[in-house]
């Protein structure tokens, strides 16, 4: 569905009261903070009502819906498309996930859908930098030119909430299968011990296979599908797991300063994910009911009751570079501190240690033949 467009009204409460210039969200404290003139300002949460999950049916019967959204700045890049909020102070930009410049000049005003929950940032800039110039220096078999054309300054750096769905359900798996339970028997054989022939006897094990079926029960919570796909799915599960327990109500003024990505992955598509995760808990709960020395599962019919979501927004530092026009991410968990990095491999340095060992090999072989 479209999303409207229409003037963004200005929020007073970014605005710093000494000097007028816009505050930001200051990485690892409750705090906005003015760049000009130092001023902070405490954030003030309002809404004291505990973290849960919203009814999966009713949010999707209303996402659409004025109560729902809220107007942003909107940018989508022409390279990758992903679509994030922009701070109203950003004259030019590249995107966070491809590092393409941004067209600012298609910038729009939209009503998106506003989150439920946000995770703030942790861990502040410069100790993500710090991170990213650390494993360029440990990085094995790099390109000698690499820490050359990768910018390791701050400006590499983009501060991006990253959506995500977390999904709880209560399940019900009626499933078939067999059953089988190990039994033993006394085997006699013989053997050759000093030139003549022994008599001895062993255990063989044995199966019985016998028909089961059955129903077993399964909760779930916190399931959590990434709803981007601009950031690749398997640097977005290497960055778990997220301190959900710190989640707090949505508050536009933790995202001042940086950007947040629109989701691509809508919240049908993110459940049919989160399915096929639970699949591997339900097949567990089966095999232990099935019991026995070994299991088979024939099929397995599933139903899902009490589904339920949190539509939240999780910090990453992120730097995209390109090395040989191939694109590459470094990722930091802004929360939790934990790095993930994408990175190119030197040929020529792969073929000269594998020439070297080569070499160590026939030295160490020629000593030993003396």
């Amino acid at each position: 569905m479209p999303q409207a467009e229409r003037p963004v009204a200005l929020n007073t409460t970014l605005q710093c009261s000494s000097c007028g210039a816009t505050l930001h969200f200051a990485p690892g404290t409750h705090h906005l903070q003015c760049s000009y003139c130092g001023a902070a300002n405490e954030i003030v949460d309002t809404n004291d009502s505990p973290i849960v999950s919203f009814d999966y049916a009713d949010f999707i019967a209303m996402k659409y819906s004025g109560a729902a959204t809220q107007s942003a700045r909107v940018v989508s890049c022409k390279n990758c498309g992903a679509s994030t909020t922009l701070p109203p102070e950003v004259n030019s930009d590249n995107c966070a996930f491809c590092a393409s410049p941004l067209v600012l000049s298609e910038v729009q005003n939209k009503d998106i859908v506003r989150p439920h929950y946000i995770l703030p940032f942790l861990v502040p800039q410069p100790q993500a930098l710090e991170s990213f110039r650390t494993w360029l220096k440990r990085l094995w078999f790099a390109p000698s030119d690499l820490s050359k054309i990768v910018s390791s300054d701050a400006r590499q750096f983009k501060g991006v909430y990253i959506p995500h769905w977390s999904y709880d359900a209560d399940t019900v798996s009626n499933y078939s299968g067999s059953r089988g339970d190990y039994y033993y028997t006394t085997e006699y054989y013989t053997e050759t011990v000093d030139g003549e022939q022994v008599t001895r006897t062993r255990e063989v094990r044995h199966t019985s296979w016998f028909p089961v079926s059955g129903a077993v029960d399964c909760s779930f919570n916190d399931i959590l599908i990434s709803a981007s796909n601009s950031l690749p799915q398997k640097v977005a599960g290497r960055l778990e797991p997220w301190r959900l327990e710190s989640l707090v109500h949505y508050n536009e003024q933790y995202v001042s300063g940086f950007r947040s990505e629109l989701f691509q992955i809508n919240a049908e598509e993110g459940l049919e994910e989160a399915k096929r995760r639970m699949q591997s808990g339900i097949r567990q709960a089966i095999l232990s009911d099935i019991g026995g020395d070994e299991q088979i599962i024939n099929g397995i019919d599933t139903s899902y009751g009490n589904l339920a979501l949190k539509y939240i927004l999780l910090p990453a530092w992120i730097s995209a570079y390109r090395y040989n026009n191939k694109l590459y991410h470094f990722t930091v968990n802004a929360c939790t501190g934990e790095v993930v990095g994408e990175r190119p491999y030197s040929a020529i340095k792969i073929a000269l240690a594998i020439i070297a060992g080569i070499i160590l090999l026939i030295i160490l072989f020629m000593m030993l033949n003396k």
